[in-house]
């Protein structure tokens, strides 16, 4: 079972790991939750979005811009995939 790089990355295997725990989350608290700037975080989100794992939404939310962040069911395979894969590497280092 290979890996996936499209997820592998550290910062986007943390934006999978907590997308996959919710059905989606606002832009700004995940940026802080992971500690990067905007425009890292913008850069990882653009190769999820590009394999189709990712689906952003722009919405106006107490008189701002926020931007919604969901996994898709293709991003919710993938990474329940990539997490297997790790799994069984894991197990194999025993």
């Amino acid at each position: 079972m290979p890996l996936d790089t499209a997820i592998h990355a550290a910062i986007r295997l943390q934006v999978c790991a907590a997308l996959a725990g919710a059905d989606s989350l606002d832009f700004a608290p995940l940026r802080a939750s992971l500690d990067v700037s905007e425009s890292v975080l913008s850069k990882h989100l653009k190769v999820l979005q590009t394999a189709g794992y990712v689906a952003v939404r722009k919405a106006t939310s107490d008189g701002r811009q926020r931007t919604w962040l969901s996994l898709t069911p293709t991003g919710r395979e993938a990474f329940a995939a990539h997490a297997a894969a790790l799994r069984s590497l894991l197990a194999s280092a025993r």
